[in-house]
């Protein structure tokens, strides 16, 4: 008993110094892992979609190119801004980028890292891995143990998180995988960006993970598709920061994609939402 409670005794302490925040200390934004355009006024800074001590999530129907939107922004952060990321800048500095695909088997996951590689070339800090043949416990384990394994990791990209977890309508799995996202990146100081499915004839991500999603991400992202299959719309639904403008992207005949000078108006709404 007595064993108890000073191994308590010990956790509490620890937990009282290193949660303890001076109010009365300075100020400092976390630096920016991924950024869009730039604040308007005389000194104009780059508006953030993530931020390194937080995570990000993007949120579309089945089939909506939530992974070519990921793929842009592993491009952009690998790269810097590029011609097919007008706009997307990564704020890398030599970190790594470490892509995790645990929907697709592995003929289709190389498809998706090969966009990647081709337009940024290959690189040792680009690391990418399929899960699909485990259970979702497994890849959760197999991740907290690889991100704390990992030296100088800057950017994580997860697609997609419900496959973390068996039910994602279960509030102690959603909770579960949410406290994984939020340790990992406070403790080990990265980015996530991770992507969920939205709810059929909603703009609600699917289930109780979705909700909680909502409430602990720094910014929340969506796709629409416009009547052109080829393009989608990025909007910024909600951020803890400065919102980015909308902005849209195509994919073109090389399966590869591309951010547009503009944004299509006909963005076909009933569409969007039966798909």
């Amino acid at each position: 008993m007595e064993q108890h409670k000073i191994d308590y005794e010990t956790k509490y302490e620890r937990i009282l110094e290193d949660s303890y925040v001076d109010p009365k200390g300075e100020l400092s934004q976390p630096p920016l892992a991924v950024s869009f355009g730039f604040t308007s006024g005389n000194s104009p800074v780059p508006i953030g979609i993530g931020s390194y001590g937080n995570f990000s999530f993007v949120q579309a129907p089945p089939k909506s190119k939530k992974t070519f939107f990921l793929s842009l922004v592993a491009m952009a952060y690998m790269n810097g801004e590029t011609d097919r990321t007008k706009g997307m800048t990564g704020h890398r500095k030599n970190k790594k980028l470490i892509h995790y695909d645990t929907e697709q088997g592995r003929f289709h996951a190389q498809k998706v890292f090969r966009r990647i590689t081709d337009v940024c070339g290959e690189s040792n800090d680009y690391l990418t891995y399929a899960l699909r043949q485990y259970t979702p416990m497994e890849r959760l384990d197999f991740m907290d143990w690889h991100l704390n394994k990992t030296k100088d990791i800057g950017l994580v990209i997860i697609d997609g998180i419900a496959d973390l977890m068996f039910d994602s309508n279960d509030l102690k799995e959603s909770s579960k995988v949410v406290q994984y996202l939020m340790k990992w990146t406070q403790e080990l100081n990265i980015h996530i960006m991770t992507a969920i499915h939205s709810n059929w004839n909603s703009e609600k991500p699917t289930g109780h993970l979705g909700s909680f999603l909502e409430k602990k991400a720094e910014t929340q992202i969506s796709l629409e598709l416009t009547e052109q299959k080829n393009i989608a719309v990025v909007k910024c639904m909600r951020s803890r920061g400065f919102p980015f403008d909308k902005f849209a992207f195509e994919v073109d005949f090389n399966g590869l994609p591309n951010i547009l000078e503009s944004v299509p108006e006909n963005i076909d709404r009933d569409k969007y939402l039966r798909i």
